[in-house]
């Protein structure tokens, strides 16, 4: 009676059927992470660029449009108009403007003004359009959600309690004489 399953556990282990399923469990979870990753990775980088590339153009506008002077829901839609790739761009865009004196150097917050849908709605922390020949600083923040959340890159970007993930563009500029 123990020479039979004695037996048995010495053909199961000397079997070579079978081999290449080890394989593929062992390295398609791998290949999967590595392809959500890559899919993450390519959109974080296509809504960074078309929210640095709307925030480019906007400015270019505010720095050249001599005698206006937009608001600050127009530059927002403008931005969003922009962006593109941005879903609910909207409601989740929140715009600083700071005027920085270059004389006595002043470093705005390093801390980005973010939407977060988690939390109660906040007013706009600063927006102060210059005048002439005045150094502003301009910062967009805007949250969006990872296509997946739960898995590879999408698992470990840093996220609100939304569970969306920070853009942030900021640009300098000098306001043009009126």
């Amino acid at each position: 009676m123990t020479c039979r399953p004695l037996r048995f556990l010495r053909r199961f282990g000397r079997s070579e059927s079978g081999s290449s399923t080890i394989e593929f469990v062992i390295t398609v979870p791998a290949m999967l992470m590595m392809l959500c990753s890559a899919v993450d990775l390519g959109f974080v980088t296509l809504r960074q660029g078309m929210l640095e590339r709307a925030m480019d153009q906007v400015v270019r506008d505010i720095r050249l449009g001599t005698g206006s002077a937009p608001q600050h829901d127009e530059i927002k839609d403008l931005i969003c108009t922009r962006a593109g790739f941005i879903a609910d761009c909207g409601t989740s865009l929140r715009l600083e403007m700071i005027q920085i004196d270059p004389h006595d150097w002043q470093p705005p917050d390093s801390a980005a003004d973010c939407t977060d849908k988690s939390e109660d709605v906040a007013p706009v922390r600063n927006f102060v359009n210059g005048l002439d020949n005045q150094l502003m600083i301009m910062r967009a923040c805007v949250k969006v959600d990872p296509v997946f959340a739960n898995f590879g890159l999408g698992a470990n970007l840093a996220k609100d309690g939304a569970g969306q993930y920070s853009l942030i563009s900021s640009t300098a500029f000098v306001q043009e004489p009126r």
